[in-house]
């Protein structure tokens, strides 16, 4: 049987919508809607913007909460905890593409790919599933 983790990243592996929780500075709760995938060692990827106020809860409390569900909503949906990193470019890049290729397939030109991705400032949310 698997263990809820793992029953997580294989939901995730089809179904992509997720909100993700993180804390803002006096305690309340953020929200999110984000895309999330996994990644090969198995934590949760997402990708955001620098200035996003996810990533700068998230640099001061990685604690992060994600609930995920199906594209019809109404359905199935999985809830985990796990605590984030953070990761810049250029290192964030290979982790990019992969959450891409996962959500959409191929890009017709990962040149450009890796320009927006640097012009947005983008980082990759990675998330080590704790508890499911």
């Amino acid at each position: 049987m698997a263990s809820a983790p793992d029953a997580v990243r294989s939901f995730l592996a089809r179904h992509h919508r997720t909100v993700l929780v993180t804390r803002r500075h006096d305690g309340r709760l953020q929200t999110s809607p984000v895309v999330a995938g996994v990644d090969g060692d198995g934590r949760v990827i997402i990708s955001a913007t620098e200035d996003r106020a996810k990533v700068v809860n998230l640099r001061r409390d990685p604690r992060a909460t994600l609930c995920a569900f199906t594209d019809d909503f109404f359905g199935p949906w999985v809830q985990a905890d796990g605590r984030a990193t953070i990761v810049a470019l250029p290192e964030a890049l290979d982790g990019l593409v992969g959450l891409y290729r996962q959500v959409a397939g191929e890009h017709e030109d990962w040149d450009e790919f890796a320009r927006a991705m640097q012009q947005e400032r983008r980082v990759l949310i990675r998330i080590g599933l704790d508890r499911a």
